[in-house]
C-alpha cells in the first residue's frame, strides 16, 4: 500500500463508524490529487460496505433488500399501507450502502443562488437512484419511521387509517359496480332506472376518491423536488418572504425521511456522501451561501449525510472574511470554518510509493508510442511491398524508412528518460511536484521535446535522456529563474564573453547576477510566484545536475514548457535599467567642472 492509500483507507473506515451528520474539511492546496483521492475513499468505502454485507449475511443469512423486481412493487405497497418502524434489530445492523455525489461549485459558479444548487443536487441524485415513482408516493402517503417502544422486533406498523379509506373506496366501487350489473343484467330489472342511477353515483364517488388519491402522485412525478426549489429561489417576492427557507427544509425532511424509510426496507443503513469541490474558485457570497445550505442539510441531527468539503482553507477563510453577509459573524474566518468542520483532514505531503504510482499512471497515458511505432512498422511494409512500383516510391519507401528509424530512437529515448523520471535510484523524483496536473505537464513535455531533438540528432551524441527530463522539470518548477538565468547568459555571449564563458555552470550565472534579480522583485512579483522551492532549485542546479552555459544553451532551442515572454520581459526591464544608468552617468558628467 502507498501512503496514500494508507490515508485514504483510515479515512475511510472513521467515516464508516462516525455517527451522521458529518462534515470532513478535506484541506488542500489548490490543484493537489484531490480527486484522486477522492476517489480512493470511495473505493475504500465501497470495499468495505461489501465486507460488512458478507459479515451481516454470515450472521443473520439475510441478503440487503433491493427495490427492484417484485421488491419494486412490495417497496409501493409498503409505502402506502405500512408504517417503519426503528427496531433494536435495525439499530444493531453493520451494513451500509454508500450513495456518492460530487457537487463542483463552479458548475454554479455564476449564480447567485449557488447553495440552491447544492440542494437540488442532492434531490435530483436521491430522485434518480431510488426511482421517481416510490418517491412520488411517499410524498403523499408516506410515514417517516417511528422508534419501537419496548421489546417488539416487527418492523412494519399497518396504517389502519389508509387501510380504512382504502378498504371503504374498494367497498363502494366493488358495490357500484354490483349495482350496475344487476340493473343492466338481472331480466325485470333491466328496465329500471333507480339501480342503474344508484350504481352510477356509487362509481362516481369511487372513481373521483381514486382520482383525487392519484393526482397528488401524478403531481410529483412530474414536477420534482429540483423543479421545485428551482422555481421557488427564482421568484424574488418568495425568497424575500419570511418562510422561504423554512419551506426548503421541510422539503430537505421529507427527503431525509424518505431515506429512513428506505434504510429500514432494505434492511441496511444508509449514506449519502456529499463531495463538494471547487468551492475556492467562487465568490465569496456564494461560499457562504453553500456553508449555510449544509448547516440547513446538518439541521436534523440524525441526517445521514457526509460533507467532504473539498478546500484550500487559505482561500476559503478569505472569502469569509470578505463577505459583506458574514459581518460580525465571520470576522475570524478560521473560528467559523472550526465551528463547520467536525473532522478536519489535512491531505499530507505526497510519499515516495504515492508519486510513483501516481507518475507511473501518468505514463500509461503514453501507450499510444508503443501502438504508433507498430501502426508505422505495418505501413512502412504495406509500401516495401509494392516495390515495383518506380524509383519515386523507392525514394518514399527510403524516406519513411528512416523515418521510422528516428521514430523508434525517440520511443527508446523517451521509455528511457521515463526511467529516470520515476526511479527510486535516480535523485530526479525528489524534484516532481505533488500536483497530478503538474506531472502530467511534465510527462506530456518530455516526449515532444525528444522527439524534437532527436529529429535534430541532437540526442545521440550530445544529450542523455535524464539530462531532457531534467531540463523539463526545471524549466516546469523554476520558470522565472530559469528564463533570468537564460535572459543572463543571452545578454552574455552578446558582448564578447571570455572563451571559457561556456563552460560556466549555469548556478553560477545565477548567483553573480541575483541581486540584480531580486532588486526587481516589484515588477517581477507574480513572475516569481511561478517558482518552487528555492532551496531546492540551488540543489538541483548546484549539486544534481549541474547544467553548464553551453548546455542550456543547446536545450533552449528544444524548450518547449516555457514561456519565452517571462524571458522577454526580464530583458525590457535590463534595457531599461541600463537606459537609467546611462542617463544617471551622463547627467553626472554634465555636472563636472
Amino acid at each position: 500500500m502507498t501512503e496514500d492509500d494508507i490515508y485514504c483507507c483510515s479515512l475511510s473506515k472513521t467515516l464508516c463508524h462516525t455517527s451522521t451528520p458529518v462534515t470532513v474539511g478535506f484541506y488542500s492546496p489548490s490543484g493537489t490529487r484531490v480527486h484522486s483521492l477522492l476517489d480512493q475513499i470511495a473505493g475504500c468505502m465501497l470495499r468495505e460496505s461489501i465486507r460488512r454485507e458478507e459479515a451481516e449475511f454470515n450472521r443473520t443469512h439475510q441478503r440487503p433488500r433491493v427495490p427492484e423486481g417484485i421488491n419494486y412493487l412490495t417497496l409501493l405497497w409498503y409505502i402506502v399501507f405500512y408504517q417503519p418502524v426503528i427496531t433494536e434489530v435495525h439499530l444493531r445492523r453493520k451494513t451500509i450502502e454508500f450513495l456518492f455525489i460530487r457537487f463542483s461549485a463552479w458548475e454554479y459558479a455564476g449564480s447567485d443562488k449557488l447553495w440552491a444548487g447544492l440542494v437540488t443536487t442532492l434531490c435530483d441524485h436521491i430522485r434518480h437512484h431510488f426511482g421517481p415513482l416510490p418517491l412520488s408516493f411517499y410524498h403523499v402517503v408516506g410515514s417517516r419511521p417511528q422508534f419501537a417502544s419496548g421489546f417488539t422486533q416487527e418492523e412494519w406498523r399497518l396504517k389502519r387509517k389508509t387501510c380504512c379509506t382504502a378498504g371503504g373506496l374498494v367497498v363502494i366501487l366493488l358495490a357500484g359496480a354490483g349495482l350496475a350489473t344487476t340493473a343492466l343484467l338481472v331480466p325485470g330489472i333491466r328496465d329500471g332506472t333507480v339501480l342503474k342511477y344508484l350504481g352510477s353515483t356509487f362509481a362516481a364517488i369511487s372513481g373521483s376518491g381514486l382520482i383525487i388519491a392519484i393526482t397528488p402522485v401524478i403531481k410529483h412525478l412530474l414536477i420534482s423536488q429540483k423543479k421545485k426549489i428551482e422555481s421557488m429561489t427564482s421568484d424574488e417576492k418568495f425568497t424575500s418572504h419570511l418562510g422561504f427557507m423554512s419551506a426548503v427544509k421541510s422539503e430537505i425532511e421529507v427527503l431525509t425521511s424518505f431515506i429512513y424509510y428506505m434504510e429500514i426496507f432494505e434492511r441496511r443503513r444508509l449514506r449519502i456522501v456529499f463531495e463538494i469541490t471547487c468551492l475556492d474558485t467562487c465568490y465569496p457570497e456564494r461560499v457562504v451561501g453553500v456553508l449555510n445550505a449544509i448547516n440547513t442539510l446538518l439541521s436534523d441531527r440524525n441526517a445521514p449525510f457526509i460533507f467532504i468539503l473539498v478546500v484550500d482553507p487559505s482561500v476559503i477563510v478569505s472569502c469569509l472574511e470578505q463577505a459583506s453577509t458574514m459581518k460580525g459573524m465571520a470576522d475570524n474566518g478560521y473560528l467559523y470554518l472550526n465551528r463547520t468542520v467536525t473532522l478536519p483532514f489535512s491531505i499530507p505531503e505526497i510519499g515516495i510509493k504515492s508519486k510513483m504510482r501516481c507518475l507511473h499512471e501518468a505514463f500509461q497515458t503514453r501507450e499510444d508510442l508503443m501502438y504508433g511505432i507498430i501502426t508505422r512498422n505495418m505501413e512502412l511494409g504495406v509500401t516495401m511491398s509494392k516495390g515495383n512500383g518506380g524509383a519515386l516510391m523507392n525514394m518514399e519507401a527510403v524516406v519513411q524508412e528512416d523515418q521510422h528509424e528516428i521514430d523508434a530512437m525517440a520511443v527508446q529515448y523517451i521509455h528511457e528518460a521515463f526511467h529516470y523520471l520515476h526511479s527510486e535510484q535516480d535523485c530526479l523524483y525528489h524534484y516532481v511536484p505533488d500536483s497530478i496536473i503538474q506531472m502530467r505537464r511534465i510527462v506530456n513535455t518530455i516526449p515532444i521535446t525528444i522527439r524534437l531533438m532527436t529529429q535534430q540528432h541532437l540526442l545521440r551524441h550530445n544529450l542523455c535522456p535524464r539530462e531532457v527530463a531534467s531540463w523539463v522539470v526545471l524549466a516546469n518548477q523554476w520558470p522565472c529563474r530559469l528564463s533570468w538565468i537564460l535572459q543572463c547568459m543571452e545578454d552574455k555571449l552578446q558582448c564578447q564573453p571570455p572563451n571559457d564563458y561556456e563552460k560556466t555552470l549555469m548556478w553560477d550565472v545565477f548567483v553573480e547576477t541575483c541581486p540584480e534579480l531580486y532588486s526587481k522583485h516589484k515588477e517581477l512579483q507574480n513572475i516569481m510566484a511561478l517558482d518552487g522551492d528555492p532551496e531546492l532549485f540551488q540543489r538541483f542546479l548546484s549539486n544534481d545536475f549541474p547544467f553548464t552555459v553551453q548546455e542550456g544553451k543547446k536545450l533552449l532551442k528544444y524548450t518547449v514548457n516555457l514561456d519565452h515572454s517571462i524571458r522577454y520581459k526580464m530583458g525590457e526591464l535590463q534595457a531599461l535599467a541600463t537606459l537609467e544608468n546611462y542617463r544617471k552617468g551622463g547627467t553626472s558628467s554634465e555636472k563636472k567642472p
